[in-house]
């Protein structure tokens, strides 16, 4: 049973799907037999928060103090770790984790984890993300620091496939995504990659909608959950 000062914060809402699909994947990921053995949890759902990717690379509003209010409100509940399901979001890790009283989970630490227990040891990992998550190199300089090289979808496939298809995703068009970043995926397959990390938490949905894409793939919703689990199980 988990003890009583384990208690997760999920500071969400960007956006509310994946957010609502990581408390799904944090249930059914556990080792958990009766409710008393899952992980005790708060969801700070909050859609309102600007645009991560237009406040990183287009001037838009910041959305820090925004992000700030969610982990002041998680802490200020008993939070005493905060898992955070949006990429783009992680743009802000360190002046979270600044203001922040209790440790903030990384998701690309947590990708990494996972490429590890899929035994991926060599890359080039094919990485998708937001426009802003793949400029900001989020994942990229975190990988390579680790052994991974990334390679990214081409300027024409982000505008013509991973930004509308993540946009779809957020509409609830969630079927009707899968095809185009299938088709990123393929082409990032083809260029080499040994496996596609879904570097933006809308992409799992979309890809979960379809057929399996036929290489190893890195859910970054599943590999946050897996993280909360270690540190509420294990740490």
């Amino acid at each position: 049973m988990i003890g009583d000062e384990k208690v997760l914060g999920v500071l969400g809402g960007m956006g509310p799907l994946a957010s609502a699909q990581f408390m799904a994947r944090l249930t059914l990921l556990s080792p958990a037999t009766r409710d008393q053995d899952h992980i005790p949890a708060v969801l700070w759902s909050d859609p309102r928060v600007p645009d991560r990717t237009f406040g990183a690379l287009d001037g838009g509003v910041d959305p820090l103090p925004w992000l700030l209010r969610g982990i002041a409100g998680l802490t200020g509940a008993g939070c005493r770790a905060i898992a955070i399901p949006c990429n783009t979001a992680h743009g802000w890790f360190h002046a979270m984790q600044d203001a922040a009283s209790v440790p903030i989970l990384h998701i690309v630490d947590a990708a990494a984890a996972d490429l590890r227990r899929l035994d991926i040891r060599q890359g080039p990992i094919g990485l998708m993300g937001t426009q802003a998550t793949l400029a900001m190199r989020l994942y990229q300089d975190r990988l390579s620091a680790q052994g991974w090289d990334c390679i990214t979808p081409l300027p024409d496939e982000m505008e013509r496939l991973v930004s509308p298809a993540i946009a779809q995703v957020k509409a609830n068009q969630v079927a009707e995504a899968y095809a185009p970043l299938a088709e990123a995926a393929h082409r990032l397959g083809q260029r080499g990659a040994a496996a596609v990390l879904l570097g933006c938490t809308e992409i799992p949905l979309a890809i979960g909608a379809g057929p399996p894409l036929g290489l190893p793939v890195i859910d970054t919703i599943d590999s946050l959950a897996r993280a909360a689990i270690a540190w509420a199980y294990f740490s």
